[in-house]
């Protein structure tokens, strides 16, 4: 069974930028489509972006904001988020169509 193990959140200022990164268990494991995911306290969770064979596509809130990309070499996808809102935090979550679900990384903006 695949999963991904995601890094890179924290509290960050609105306004502000983090990176986020996942890769997968095993780290063989095929990476050419990967969502990233986001849960909102008291939400859903929700399709953010996704890379397909290097495609990428948005949420409608996000578009603008955040860059999917995947490094090959190291087999990582990563998310940058830029100009954060608080509407952003949330638990982030790299999935791909036949994984499980990971642990994700939290992303709180606050002032």
């Amino acid at each position: 069974q695949v999963t991904f193990v995601e890094s890179g959140g924290g509290l960050v200022k609105p306004g502000g930028s983090l990176t986020l990164s996942c890769t997968p268990s095993p780290s063989s494991a095929n990476t050419k489509v990967v969502g990233w995911h986001r849960q909102a306290p008291g939400k859903m969770r929700e399709l953010v972006a996704i890379t397909v064979a290097g495609v990428p596509n948005y949420a409608n809130s996000v578009e603008g904001r955040f860059t999917i990309s995947r490094d090959g070499a190291r087999n990582t996808i990563y998310l940058q988020m830029n100009n954060l809102t608080p509407d952003d935090t949330g638990v982030y979550y790299c999935k791909a169509p036949s994984s499980s679900w990971g642990q994700g990384t939290r992303v709180t903006v606050s002032a």
